[in-house]
């Protein structure tokens, strides 16, 4: 008794030394930033004053910033990356022999000094004594003078030179389209400090993890300039360039340059394009959020980007309805980039598309603004809950705007995930994003794979169950970083099912499903589990007399079923590969998932006639 007493004190004091805690919390930022841009040499200065707020039950030691615009020079953690991995990004790398035998060379690799991207820090102090700190490449760890406890502040005042890259990859300055700046990735952040520790990985190329926060941002730029990006407008009328109010009169500077000042309330990151040939659009949307539009006074720009205002309102009403309402009050959707990117209350989008893959790529970036941005998941660590999610629900936004009348709006994903079943590349979705062994395999666990979690979900629980599912998760973790089993937590609240197996066979392993019917004879079917993944199964069954009827059979494991109007049957454990069925009338044939919701890897064996 004694040695137990004993044990159960030292248990709590190590809780107490090293502040474990099961309440949620999450850190807290407030950015000041100056910057002067050069457009002729694509180069600034910046002051940054950053005042960070420990919630965390943690003593911190030190923290550590992003210097992603480091990640854009010969010899990065980056570069080499591209150098080695099978399939290199076609936007980053140049096939140096032919199309049967390639040889990819890293664009990065080429880089000249005035072409490559990087951040300098000049001067950083905390509270106002200078502080030491370390650069890794794309990642500055600083030593603080004195440990932040729990519930405190500290303030990082920062001075900074950056050069913008060639567009490499996302952000950089003179694109495919001819679009001068695409500023993201472009300051100095904070790395996210959360329950699990410091995540401070080098950028390379993919994902992101940022810290809520505030963001009060000024830039100088040549006065031809108009920009368009993260937060709203302070001064519309000493800038123009059409975010002037018509109605007051202009107070426009005398110079060279136009000041731009922006704030951001309640974001993880801060991104802006800017172009002296930008033609600037706006128009409502539903619950009076201002859309704004940026793209090249070209022809042909201008002919595909004319008609995309009406769509994204469509858009904005379709993911307030099926997910939540957006909470800010502006969202701009700006030609840069170097494809399709998300950041805080903006896109950047190429220019040089078709309609449909125009609205079908704003669709998917600004379902960001969901699934990232507002539940800002750790995207490095769970991609698929990010852009798989992002996939699913995007997917149904087009299927609806676009009048595509598709019974299963994400049925490519499918396809996708089956291709990637038999390539024999397949990671778990618990892979980090940059670590996956290839970017083929990557893409089709994260945006396939991820999309098919929440579709099958449907499945699972019942599509009503997994649209209010989808609401109830917003509600409760907007402006949060839900986890993995905050998503099953909250569709097993929702449906009352246990989904713990659900979460763990789909996301940590490579386990597949394959169901097959057996046989049918008389009035007895008889259906085997092929695959290593189990699930429930529902079940078309036609008689001899031509009737037909519906059965589902709820995997044990779940201990229920979900809402159905098919007759319910005893639960299969996932232990026995064999289930029998004995009907009233003679069957004629046997069919499993007649609705091709349930990913199983070989369709063939699903159906079965006498």
């Amino acid at each position: 008794m004694k040695k137990s007493i004993t044990l159960i004190v030292l248990v709590i004091s190590c809780l107490q030394i090293f502040g474990q805690s099961t309440q949620y919390w999450q850190q807290h930022v407030d950015y000041t930033m100056d910057i002067d841009m050069d457009v002729e040499n694509y180069q600034f200065t910046g002051k940054q004053k950053l005042v960070y707020t420990n919630n965390s039950p943690d003593r911190l030691n030190e923290v550590f910033y992003h210097l992603q615009f480091n990640a854009f020079q010969p010899g990065s953690e980056m570069d080499i990356r591209l150098q080695n991995v099978p399939d290199p990004d076609k936007r980053m790398s140049v096939n140096k022999g032919t199309v049967e035998h390639p040889v990819f060379e890293s664009r990065i690799a080429t880089l000249k000094p005035n072409e490559i991207g990087y951040q300098k820090v000049i001067s950083l102090t905390q509270d106002g004594k200078p502080v030491a700190y370390n650069i890794f490449g794309s990642i500055m760890k600083v030593s603080l003078n004195t440990p932040l406890d729990p519930g405190m502040k500290t303030t990082f005042d920062l001075e900074f030179k950056g050069q913008v890259p060639l567009t490499i990859r996302r952000a950089g300055r003179d694109n495919k389209g001819g679009v001068a700046l695409s500023m993201a990735q472009w300051y100095p952040k904070l790395a996210e400090y959360d329950f699990e520790g410091w995540h401070a990985n080098a950028y390379l190329g993919r994902e992101f993890y940022g810290v809520w926060g505030n963001f009060d941002v000024t830039i100088h730029i040549d006065k031809n300039y108009t920009i368009g990006g993260s937060g709203y407008l302070q001064n519309p009328q000493e800038v123009g360039h059409g975010y002037e109010d018509p109605s007051k009169k202009l107070n426009l500077p005398t110079g060279d340059k136009l000041t731009w000042h922006f704030k951001a309330p309640n974001v993880h990151d801060f991104s802006w394009a800017a172009d002296p040939n930008y033609i600037h659009e706006k128009v409502i949307g539903e619950n009076n959020v201002m859309l704004h539009f940026f793209y090249k006074n070209e022809p042909d720009i201008i002919k595909v980007w004319k008609e995309l205002p009406e769509k994204t309102k469509e858009i904005l009403t379709f993911f307030n309805n099926n997910v939540g309402p957006y909470p800010y009050k502006q969202y701009s959707v700006i030609q840069a980039g170097d494809g399709g990117m998300e950041y805080a209350m903006c896109t950047f989008i190429s220019g040089k598309r078709s309609f449909g893959s125009l609205v079908g790529t704003t669709a998917h970036e600004f379902a960001h603004s969901w699934f990232q941005f507002i539940l800002a998941s750790n995207e490095t660590k769970h991609s698929w809950m990010d852009e798989g999610f992002t996939s699913y629900i995007s997917d149904a936004a087009i299927n609806q705007v676009l009048n595509q009348n598709k019974e299963t709006p994400n049925i490519e994903d499918y396809k996708n995930y089956f291709n990637l079943v038999y390539s024999g590349i397949e990671e778990p979705l618990t892979t980090f994003s940059d670590r996956f062994e290839s970017n083929l395999a990557y893409e089709r666990a994260a945006y396939s794979k991820g999309s098919i979690f929440l579709s099958q979900l449907g499945y699972v629980i019942g599509k009503e169950n997994l649209e209010k599912t989808l609401k109830a998760y917003y509600d409760e973790f907007k402006f949060k970083h839900p986890q993995p089993n905050d998503i099953k937590r909250t569709a097993e609240k929702v449906s009352g099912l246990q989904l713990e197996w659900y979460l763990n066979y789909w996301v940590s392993t490579t386990k597949f499903i394959d169901y097959a019917v057996r046989s049918v004879e008389g009035q007895q079917i008889m259906l085997e589990r092929k695959g290593t993944m189990p699930m429930p199964i529902d079940l078309k069954v036609t008689f001899e007399d031509g009737s037909s009827a519906d059965y589902n059979i709820p995997l044990q494991m779940m201990y229920g079923h979900k809402p159905t109007e098919a007759t319910v049957l005893e639960s299969w454990s996932w232990v026995n590969p064999i289930y029998t069925i004995h009907t009233d009338k003679k069957v004629l044939s046997a069919e499993i998932d007649p609705k091709h919701l349930m990913a199983d890897v070989n369709r063939e064996d699903n159906s079965l006639n006498h």
